[in-house]
């Protein structure tokens, strides 16, 4: 990656970038210089697209132009996913937003991450940002050396805010490509940065419509006073930050760093492909084809140049195929009507809009609300563009599915138990779609439109949800429907659900970073009809719980008082401020009075909470602060205002006690434990090896949610990165006597379902993601486990494959150190032997002078 100081210089950022591009371009020159070309070796360190587009540059084939260019929707608008494209060459990979979920949608669809050169914000607002800690993460791990980020100056405060997480985030050096540098340009198009200044809507009509997330950028109205409004409620959280940072006092000076809301549109234009040289015609016509002589006679006429050959002048037009000028393409956010303006009167777009054949547009991408395309301003601007431009439109009145194998899976589940695995749904806006005055597409994931070699759509890549494809795929696994049947006549003489509540709905229940099965830590506990609880929150949790709950969801949202964050580490909190947002949306849907929610986490959030609220977008009203620190047994706070705080986080939920304690994970990671008045008492350990705080804290639980990462045989790689394998859960859960375990945040090698432990019983469960579990399901559980095992069985296989390919390499390892101690011995067996003697002779020496 390239580097970024801690107050960087659009200059410097620049300059490094290029420094960093020229190291990898040295280290390929060294490469080729040590042998020919086609023999040279590409260096382990760069990966094989950089090393292949090095080779390009300094053939001199750089801006050559593309043979093939496509857009492809990666995320088509709606609420659970956001709008974000992905652009294709054979040189170049391209992101255009990376909101929340991006990255589990294009590692299901195979769309390389490793390749992506350039990530393109449109706005910092998290429907665009959110996937992005994540995203770069993963880009780390691959060995990505550079990616350039471009969009707005709040682009760089977001960067530096993120640098506050744990781990390689901390130590990563980004950097941004502000508007006011050079355009950006590579092998495959140039890119213009076109800034959009929007003007603020009237409170009252601030409520989010662009796609995915709120329009107002997160910022509450600055009328909103009242009680119980974010604004009031943030007050708490600022009186901590005062102390932090004692020169800031007041909202306007502490806000005073965040930019003024900007969006970044991009003009893009692909380079212009040179003719073909039509070789027969040109033998035809006695030109010297296939000899050197031809290689100049080429080049002038592909560049467009007329030649004289034998007294003859040739023509390009005569043995070349047209030139490609090269399409241009708009991506476009326009997140409400207080920006038509700007775009409308926008002078580069006006250029674009004149009829000129080299600056006609073949695309525009539209990130806009319905609200948006009904203005008749807006629609105006549209038409200007004429006949030949397409209009892609994203936004939440797509129907799009984005995971379509997590639908599969949860259909074929449903067969197996439709209460516990209950079908998905989705979300759907209640807004009318706009009437356009020209043609426009409505996105879905994975249409692509091309732009080489010819232009057209293409929907052959549409996903879709296919139910009784999924349905006949499960019924045609051998021994499913025996399994299933037998299943469901052992549950006849279970007695049926009694108590609805709680009811634990599993969100999340895989590791690291999302995946198209399991998506990362989070877990709904709803302890009655009108409340509920977050359990983690990692990244895509909002989009889990739309497709979980659909049009009910706002509902949902409103229901939730509280948030438990385990710990710092980005699986587990990335997704709350999309949290955040969505359920203050939720609250002005509903007509209902807004209440900030209570944050149970460590105290190490908040200045990461704070950088973003103060640089980004307004948040910290939204929020109650409790530290999992002062809820340590022992330990407990005794301010008069975190009082207050946890008694009404009691009160809220019915509860005896909330109680937390430090486990062995990263520094700050905290399990908790609720107790309801009534009796029940669910525990939950976050990430953490097995650790005798939580075994105390635990005692008695009716329900132990815990950790299962990896499986049992790996308790080395377990200890290495600090998590429990399947049996230490189990007997972790045995030794505080909990009646029942849930076992989750399984690694992402166990994409559909991990490998069973020798530990399991009666008392043991395996979490998926939407599983929805009440007390009174405890019997039926285990018994799930025959029909799961039909469901998953070239999977079991397969992984039982892997551990035993793992042990035996285990195995000759152990006996290769056996072997190599065993030779270490034998040589040093008659050296000790002769030692021994030597020194037996030296003491026979020392008697026989004594003697003497």
């Amino acid at each position: 990656m390239w580097a970024l100081s801690r107050a960087p210089s659009p200059v410097s950022g620049l300059a490094r970038r290029l420094a960093a591009g020229r190291a990898v371009a040295v280290a390929v020159a060294v490469a080729m210089a040590e042998g020919s070309s086609a023999a040279a070796r590409r260096p382990k360190d760069v990966p094989r697209h950089v090393w292949a587009r090095e080779r390009r540059r300094s053939a001199g084939t750089g801006l050559a132009g593309p043979n093939t260019v496509y857009v492809q929707v990666v995320a088509a608008g709606n609420r659970d996913a956001g709008a974000a494209v992905y652009v294709f060459s054979e040189f170049n990979r391209y992101l255009f937003n990376c909101g929340e979920g991006t990255q589990r949608a294009m590692q299901e669809h195979k769309l390389k991450i490793s390749h992506l050169d350039s990530i393109f914000l449109s706005r910092v607002a998290w429907a665009n940002v959110g996937g992005l800690p994540g995203m770069i993460l993963t880009l780390k791990a691959m060995g990505l050396q550079r990616c350039v980020f471009l969009g707005p100056p709040k682009l760089q405060n977001y960067l530096k805010a993120i640098r506050l997480f744990p781990g390689p985030l901390k130590r990563m050096d980004l950097a941004v490509q502000l508007h006011t540098e050079p355009e950006y340009k590579d092998e495959t198009m140039t890119v213009y940065q076109i800034p959009l200044t929007g003007k603020p809507l009237a409170a009252e009509s601030m409520l989010p419509q662009s796609p995915g997330a709120s329009t107002q950028g997160g910022n509450s109205p600055k009328g909103d006073t009242g009680p119980g409004s974010p604004r009031t409620a943030q007050q708490s959280l600022e009186e901590g930050k005062e102390k932090e940072s004692p020169k800031k006092t007041g909202d306007e000076q502490k806000c005073a760093s965040r930019h003024p809301d900007l969006v970044m549109a991009f003009l893009c234009k692909i380079h212009p492909k040179k003719g073909k040289f039509l070789a027969a015609k040109a033998q035809e016509m006695g030109l010297p084809v296939g000899t050197p002589a031809i290689l100049p006679i080429i080049t002038a006429l592909k560049n467009g140049e007329s030649i004289t050959f034998e007294g003859r002048e040739l023509f390009p037009e005569e043995l070349c195929t047209p030139a490609d000028p090269g399409p241009v393409f708009i991506v476009l956010e326009c997140p409400h009507e207080g920006f038509v303006d700007a775009v409308c009167e926008n002078k580069t777009f006006q250029r674009y809009q004149e009829g000129l054949p080299e600056n006609q547009v073949a695309l525009v991408i539209h990130m806009t609300p319905e609200s948006v395309l009904r203005d008749s301003r807006y629609q105006q601007w549209l038409e200007r563009f004429g006949p030949g431009t397409q209009h892609l439109v994203l936004n939440e009145n797509s129907s799009a599915v984005h995971n379509p194998r997590s639908y599969k899976i949860q259909t074929q589940l449903n067969l197996i138990h439709s209460e516990i695995f209950p079908l998905l749904t989705t979300y759907r806006s209640k807004e009318e779609e706009a009437v356009c005055s020209v043609p426009i597409v409505r996105g879905e994931c994975l249409l692509k439109y091309h732009f080489r070699p010819q232009q057209a759509w293409q929907r052959d890549a549409v996903t879709v949800y296919d139910y009784d494809a999924f349905v006949s795929e499960a019924l045609d696994l051998p021994d499913f429907q025996a399994r299933v049947k037998e299943c469901k006549e052992s549950l006849s003489a279970v007695p049926g659900n009694v108590g609805a509540y709680p009811e634990i709905v599993f969100l999340g229940t895989g590791s690291a970073i999302p995946m198209k099965i399991r998506n990362v830590s989070s877990t709904l506990v709803n302890t009655s009809s009108t409340r509920s609880l977050l359990l983690d929150c990692g990244e895509g949790t909002f989009g889990q719980l739309c497709r979980h709950y659909g049009e009910q969801v706002d509902q949902v949202l409103c229901n939730i008082v509280a948030v438990f964050v385990s710990h710092m580490h980005t699986d587990h909190h990335s997704g709350l401020l999309n949290i955040l947002m969505e359920r203050r949306r939720a609250f002005a849907a509903l007509g209902q009075a807004f209440s900030p929610l209570f944050l149970v986490a460590p105290e190490q959030i908040l200045p990461w909470l704070h950088e973003y609220h103060n640089h980004c977008e307004e948040i910290l009203g939204d929020i109650k602060m409790i530290t999992s620190q002062s809820l340590v047994k022992g330990c407990e706070n005794i301010k008069p205002k975190a009082k207050w705080f946890v008694s009404s986080l009691l009160e809220n939920y019915d509860l005896a006690e909330f109680q937390t304690c430090e486990v062995q994970h990263c520094k700050n990671a905290f399990a908790c434990s609720m107790i309801h008045k009534s009796g029940w008492k669910v525990v939950y350990s976050g990430d953490t090896m097995p650790c005798m705080a939580l075994v105390q804290m635990g005692k008695n639980a009716t329900l132990l949610i815990h950790e299962a990462t990896l499986e049992d045989g790996m308790e080395k790689e377990a200890i290495e990165k600090t998590h429990s394998t399947t049996s230490q859960a189990i007997q972790t859960g045995m030794k505080m006597n909990a009646e029942f375990i849930m076992l989750n945040h399984f690694s992402q090698r166990y994409a559909k379902i991990p490998l069973f432990s020798e530990d399991f019983s009666e008392k043991v469960g395996i979490a998926f993601d939407h599983m929805r579990v009440r007390f009174d399901d405890f019997p039926t559980i285990p018994k799930l486990i025959p029909p799961l095992k039909a469901l998953f069985a070239d999977d079991i296989v397969e992984m039982e494959e892997r551990k035993e390919k793992r042990e035996m390499r285990l195995l000759k390892e152990t006996a290769v150190a056996l072997d190599k101690l065993a030779d270490g011995e034998n040589k040093e067996a008659p050296c000790q032997k002769r030692k021994q003697a030597k020194n037996h002779q030296e003491l026979s020496n020392k008697k026989l002078k004594t003697v003497n």
